[in-house]
């Protein structure tokens, strides 16, 4: 089942166990269940700490395993063969099921082992999905932390069935006590801010008492991390307040343009930003969103809990998000056949028929990979010819489950109440209104910025996009922005990492100066008062 590189690395993963880890596996005779029994004894050849037991009882999913030490009930759940993108997940939870610490905050882990309830957690994930690792390991790392949380992750893509009963059209999907949490990307703060009702309380309290910043970055992406890199390493006092650290790159599955790196993925790329910037010290404040910023002589960032954040500088870097078609059935099916991810979403949707909006690079892209799972793919353009390098064109007109429908103008996604049915659009050359029978629809039609908490405040483009100057400064003295959130061309990571430095210096620049300034200011006083 492992090849041998994977082999040698696991193993020297696995001797840093100091405890005795028993998996249980539930099987029956299918193939799948032959092939996890596979990769389980797999494993247990790797460390004589590690014991693979066979049930076959009805109790539970088949083919799942569970992995805990023994005598312990620990409820961490695997429902599938955790291949892919869960291999880490399942190689974490070996490890910290085997004594490994969990690399949570003391305060956090704390939080975790105070939670006051019994908490039954379902994940549903696709082995394709670049998000979904993030909502396992933290649910199983909750799970080994407090006795009272249970956790099983299940391959939506094997257990169709489920997914089907339970209308699951977007992975990660988050079940509680039976009931829809939540869907996306999450990690362990996002859920406890969830599960904990005073939790946002406490961080308001603890927020309102941050000292004034020299800097203050809003938004963790490479813009962000890379402004916060730059102003830490000038000695002054540095906060970075975002949603979630890593921001859009978190939802790229492949990068193998960013200079020096030949090819990573967007969530591993995240967590290197964000290790980078915790090697200096600089004041992380994530999960808290900005809802607005009141320019003065000290700046003040308000967020949604209430907490009020000062600063002498701003570094805007909110980065940017899908953007909607905005037509009547977007919203109201997002995540029941609209979706947004080809590549964690695609594995929901095999054998079925999709639609893919937008003929640029991202939208010949996800029409190319969703051919190789689903039925049938029809890519709707507006234009009249693809936009699309032309390399990714002739791969799609090769396929032969794909159609191509230009001078295409969407105006209504259907469906039944419950799931996405079809999809209406006019044919621009004609005028005819004409219907699609499918299952989904992917969004493919670029960015938009995340600028609707500064409208009023800064100068914004037509757009929507933060207006900057050659050194990112904004309309505001002592507020500066810097990447895909500003009129920069060039929507690239690359690039946004730049603009973080070149924000990050310019601000250090107006601190130095506006400091000379006041310095000035003091001594023209005292003089005029010698004077009298």
């Amino acid at each position: 089942m492992l090849d041998a590189n994977l082999k040698t690395q696991l193993k020297s993963y696995l001797e840093k166990v100091s405890r005795p880890i028993e998996i249980v596996a539930s099987i029956d005779d299918s193939a799948k269940s032959q092939e996890l029994l596979a990769l389980l004894n797999d494993i247990a050849t790797l460390s004589e700490r590690v014991t693979v037991i066979e049930r076959r009882d009805d109790s539970e999913r088949k083919p799942s395993f569970s992995i805990g030490e023994p005598g312990k009930d620990i409820g961490i759940r695997f429902a599938g063969i955790p291949m892919g993108h869960e291999f880490t997940s399942l190689v974490l939870a070996l490890l910290q099921v085997g004594g490994h610490p969990v690399k949570l905050d003391d305060a956090v882990i704390e939080q975790i082992r105070g939670l006051d309830g019994d908490y039954q957690f379902e994940t549903y994930f696709s082995l394709s999905c670049q998000n979904c690792p993030e909502v396992v390991q933290a649910l199983n790392a909750m799970a080994l932390i407090n006795p009272r949380i249970r956790h099983v992750a299940i391959d939506g893509a094997l257990f169709q069935n489920e997914v089907e009963s339970r209308q699951i059209m977007a992975v990660p999907t988050m079940f509680l006590n039976g009931e829809v949490f939540g869907q996306g990307r999450s990690g362990v703060k996002e859920i406890l801010a969830k599960l904990d009702t005073n939790a946002g309380a406490r961080a308001a309290k603890e927020l309102e008492n941050k000292s004034v910043f020299d800097t203050l970055i809003v938004g963790g992406g490479p813009a962000g991390a890379a402004a916060a890199i730059y102003s830490a390493r000038k000695g002054i006092a540095t906060g970075v307040v975002a949603e979630r650290f890593g921001g859009q790159v978190l939802d790229t599955l492949a990068i193998e343009n960013f200079v020096s790196v030949t090819e990573t993925e967007g969530p591993k790329f995240a967590t290197a930003l964000e290790q980078h910037v915790k090697t200096y010290e600089v004041d992380i404040m994530d999960v808290q969103r900005a809802e607005a910023l009141i320019p003065g002589r000290i700046n003040e960032v308000r967020l949604a809990n209430g907490a009020v954040l000062k600063a002498k500088t701003i570094i805007l870097a909110t980065g940017a998000r899908w953007r909607e078609i905005n037509v009547p059935g977007e919203r109201e099916y997002r995540n029941h056949g609209v979706a947004y991810c080809p590549h964690c979403d695609g594995p929901l949707f095999k054998g079925k028929r999709v639609a893919v909006i937008g003929g640029g690079n991202s939208g010949v892209e996800a029409a190319i990979d969703l051919a190789g799972i689903v039925r049938e793919v029809t890519l709707f353009e507006f234009g009249a010819t693809l936009r699309a390098d032309e390399v990714l064109q002739r791969k799609l007109r090769s396929l032969a489950n794909v159609t191509i429908v230009t001078q295409a103008q969407t105006t209504e996604i259907t469906g039944d109440g419950k799931k996405v049915n079809g999809l209406v659009y006019k044919d621009l050359r004609s005028g005819e209104v004409k219907t699609v029978e499918l299952e989904g629809v992917f969004v493919q039609i670029g960015l938009v910025p995340n600028t609707e908490w500064l409208k009023g405040t800064v100068e914004l483009s037509k757009h929507g996009e933060i207006v900057v100057d050659a050194r990112g400064a904004t309309s505001v003295p002592g507020v500066f922005a810097a990447g895909d959130v500003t009129t920069v061309p060039f929507k690239q990571i690359v690039i946004a990492v730049g603009e973080g430095a070149k924000a990050s210096l310019s601000a250090f620049d107006y601190l130095i100066r506006n400091s000379e300034e006041t310095e000035a200011e003091a001594v023209s006083e005292v003089e005029a008062e010698a004077a009298v």
